[in-house]
């Protein structure tokens, strides 16, 4: 399996930011090739350390990371990615890896 892990930052309207994210955003990712899996988080997101720089986290998970290549390469991907600068201008991070159970 692979994981495509989204940090979003902490956004100047949250309210609007997850009001965009719901309606729009969510179900354009919904339409990636090969997705298998999506989850997003609920509530705070907290760090350890202290407070997170993070609003909402976003996981995404594919059978490899040619299946995540692949997507982002297709039309569906290119919208979703598109999308970003629509409503995360405080700014994501896109942490991409293969992964497997421990």
């Amino acid at each position: 399996m692979a994981q495509l892990v989204a940090l979003y930052k902490n956004p100047s309207d949250p309210k609007a930011f997850d009001d965009y994210y719901a309606s729009t955003h969510a179900p354009l990712a919904k339409t990636l090739p090969g997705l298998r899996r999506y989850e997003i988080s609920a509530g705070a997101v907290l760090a350890a350390s202290g407070e997170s720089p993070y609003h909402l986290v976003a996981l995404l998970q594919f059978d490899s990371l040619e299946a995540i290549k692949t997507a982002f390469n297709s039309p569906e991907g290119q919208r979703t990615a598109g999308d970003l600068a629509n409503f995360a201008q405080a700014g994501v991070e896109l942490l991409m890896f293969d992964s497997k159970e421990a």
